[in-house]
């Protein structure tokens, strides 16, 4: 048992022993982090968007017929742009336009996607930095184009916003970044951190059970070759003590 035992426990353990090991560490990252710090709640400002009006708003279909869209889901919302409706077609295309007017929402100057997200963040951070992106980056997790503001707080908080609404879409930081390094090692999934039921998890996760059951095994008969050891010691100092 015993040479069996640590036979299997050594191969495995080159095996799978620095995947362990980044699980330990995944674990302790992402138990020791408030998920809040993580998401940047703590940067959100306190924004609460006026009620929406009952007059001087077009009806969702004369809207939609001024923006020439056929939508098959239309939202009316209230942002720091005003009042707007949100109209998705079949296609999933969504074409914003001003409640009032029905026309549709240019994208915001770099002037106003900096203005907005200062209004939005809470905290000690100033934005230092406006970036366009015709194509969201991977980790907003979103589609479509996107302002990004970064801000110079101690976590580098950055705000990506919608351009038509300017509402805030995603929210990220090197808190998120270092949280999601160890996310992606936790589930092997490099690509796109979203996957964790492909092989190479499940096998790691196969290979590691008898690692541990292994190891556990070997556990047992140390502490009972110490705990017999000890046994041992004693009896032979009470025989001292009984000659002497």
């Amino acid at each position: 048992m015993l040479r069996w035992s640590t036979q299997i426990h050594k191969w495995l353990a080159l095996v799978v022993g620095l995947q362990v090991l980044g699980w330990v560490l995944g674990g302790l990252v992402m138990t020791a982090i408030p998920i809040e710090v993580v998401r940047s709640e703590h940067h959100l400002a306190a924004f609460q968007p006026p009620a929406l009006p009952v007059e001087g708003v077009l009806s969702a279909g004369d809207a939609a017929r001024a923006a020439r869209v056929e939508p098959v889901e239309a939202t009316l919302k209230t942002t720091l742009r005003g009042t707007l409706w949100s109209l998705k077609d079949a296609e999933g295309k969504t074409t914003v336009v001003d409640a009032a007017t029905g026309r549709a929402m240019t994208p915001l100057t770099k002037a106003e996607a900096r203005q907005f997200a200062a209004a939005l963040y809470e905290g000690k951070g100033r934005p230092v930095a406006v970036r366009w992106f015709a194509q969201a980056p991977q980790e907003t997790g979103r589609e479509g184009p996107l302002w990004r503001v970064d801000f110079d707080d101690a976590e580098a908080t950055s705000f990506y916003l919608s351009p038509e609404t300017g509402e805030l879409a995603s929210r990220r930081s090197n808190v998120w970044r270092l949280y999601d390094f160890f996310w992606r090692i936790h589930i092997l999934d490099f690509k796109t951190g979203d996957d964790f039921n492909h092989p190479v998890l499940v096998g790691a996760a196969a290979l590691t059970l008898p690692m541990v059951v292994t190891g556990l095994v070997l556990l047992v008969i140390r502490l009972r070759r110490d705990w017999l050891g000890l046994r041992r010691g004693f009896r032979a100092q009470r025989a001292v003590r009984s000659r002497s």
